[in-house]
């Protein structure tokens, strides 16, 4: 990996201060060990006119994957050939932001002791990486960079010059220039944004990558316009550090508004939340709701269908009055995931004798599925293509047939209380629909009707005079035998 800073001077103003800012002197070749290889300083050139600092990282491939044990990038067990072929040796990634930050943590800082005035000021600085992975492609890079006073040039690199029509690679040969720019504010960028564009970490990122990024990114990220994007990268999208450090910014943001300290604004918020209950989780509240439903219909062997990840089978497990509990989702994934919540491999026998997990798909009958008291189609339905609902309509009404099934999906009229939601989106990505009240009604009478169930409505969660609650349930109960209402 290579990376060249270079600046411009005049005989009052030298270039060689670079190497006071950087406390690597112009005349000296150096070398430093890392733990997963060496990293060289040396000055390609260095005159009072123009003087460039070069980083070049040599990485022990060896040592990394030593070192990690198999983990980080590129460590995934069905993944062992990327530990020999991959572009760690030549490509900027998070292994130079951290050779950065090791070889110039002072200039990084804005110490110089030797100067104590040269680290203050703004000087001509162009940056050059030759080769950058840039996931999001030169357009990102822009949006990286520019709103932070660079002017960026960022040419794609080309998979083979020989066979142009291959088109360009997910690598960019990057060029940055400034004039209003700090050698540490240029440096705290580099750390910052070089993995985020790699969207890749070598390393496994723990809860104080939160704190290092917000000491990097004062002054500069609370009000970027790509901050979301920046954070979540950077914490390798686990969502409970991006928020974290999302939350935090934010009162950054808010304490510059009020010209006040952080301090002073987190004080009052921990004493106001304090003195407030904080509200039940509306996923919680809906399993409550189900439960209660469940409860007083007397059923007691009952199916999850689309139990995703188990968190419904968990609670259900908690009640002795359920002594058949059935998870049923088509993804093998969630199912794993799901018994590793449930702890199936270190449960008691009596305990496991209550629960069963399988794969299998709402979109076809299953004769596994009848015999049961009741059936569970928790957000469920609006994951499916709307000409799909009539099959699974069929495969739970028709064919497996308990007497009880609760139905609930959002009510898309209380979006407009989520003040996070854009206008016109739905609640998750995967959604193919959300239904209003009205509409719910009517597909929940249809059904019934059709297949001999009453069917009564129940709010879950606050309801609201204006649009109702967050979420609408559907109580069906079977009220006709299936040879009565024949299709």
């Amino acid at each position: 990996m290579f990376l060249t800073i270079t600046t411009t001077g005049t005989p009052e103003r030298p270039a060689t201060d670079l190497g006071y800012l950087l406390h690597k002197h112009p005349d000296k070749a150096q070398a430093f060990s890392t733990s997963y290889g060496t990293a060289h300083v040396l000055y390609p050139e260095a005159e009072a006119g123009r003087c460039t600092a070069a980083l070049l990282l040599e990485v022990d491939a060896v040592a990394l994957v030593r070192r990690g044990k198999g983990k980080g990038r590129g460590g995934a067990p069905d993944a062992a050939l990327a530990q020999y072929v991959n572009d760690r040796p030549y490509a900027a990634s998070s292994l130079l932001a951290v050779a950065l930050s090791g070889v110039f943590s002072s200039a990084m800082k804005g110490v110089c002791n030797a100067r104590p005035e040269l680290p203050g000021q703004a000087r001509p600085l162009r940056v050059e990486v030759p080769a950058l992975p840039a996931r999001g492609g030169p357009d990102l890079v822009r949006k990286l960079f520019e709103p932070l006073g660079w002017t960026v040039t960022a040419e794609p690199v080309p998979l083979d010059t020989e066979f142009p029509d291959w088109g360009d690679s997910r690598y960019v040969s990057l060029v940055l220039e400034s004039d209003t720019l700090t050698l540490a504010e240029a440096l705290r960028h580099l750390y910052v944004l070089l993995p985020v564009l790699d969207d890749a970490k070598h390393y496994w990122v723990a809860p104080d990558e939160v704190d290092k990024l917000l000491r990097v990114g004062e002054g500069w990220l609370p009000g970027h316009p790509e901050q979301r994007l920046i954070t979540s990268r950077y914490l390798s999208r686990r969502w409970a550090l991006t928020r974290q450090a999302t939350e935090r910014l934010e009162l950054v943001r808010l304490a510059e508004t009020d010209d006040s300290e952080v301090e002073e604004i987190d004080n009052a918020v921990e004493a106001e939340t304090e003195a407030e209950e904080k509200p039940t989780p509306l996923a919680v509240q809906r399993r409550e709701a189900i439960v209660t439903a469940l409860r007083q219909s007397g059923a007691a062997r009952v199916l999850d269908l689309g139990c995703g990840q188990g968190q419904l089978v968990q609670t259900l497990l908690k009640d002795p009055a359920f002594t058949e509990i059935v998870g049923v989702d088509v993804s093998m994934r969630a199912l794993t995931i799901a018994s590793r919540r449930l702890k199936l491999d270190r449960m008691g026998e009596r305990q496991a004798s209550r629960i069963q997990l399988f794969q299998g798909s709402l979109a076809y009958t299953d004769a596994r599925l009848k015999g049961y008291d009741a059936a569970v189609l928790s957000e469920v339905i609006e994951h499916l293509d709307l000409p799909r609902l009539p099959a699974l309509e069929y495969a739970v009404f028709g064919s497996a047939r308990p007497r009880t099934v609760l139905v609930t999906t959002p009510n898309v009229e209380y979006n407009v209380r989520w003040e996070s939601l854009p206008a016109g989106h739905v609640r998750h990505a995967d959604h193919r629909f959300e239904w209003t009240r009205a509409e719910f009604r009517a597909w929940a009478e249809t059904v019934a009707e059709r297949h001999g169930y009453g069917v009564a409505f129940e709010p879950v969660g606050p309801d609201d005079p204006e649009v109702g609650p967050p979420t609408q349930m559907a109580v069906f109960t079977l009220t006709t035998p299936k040879e009565a209402k024949a299709a």
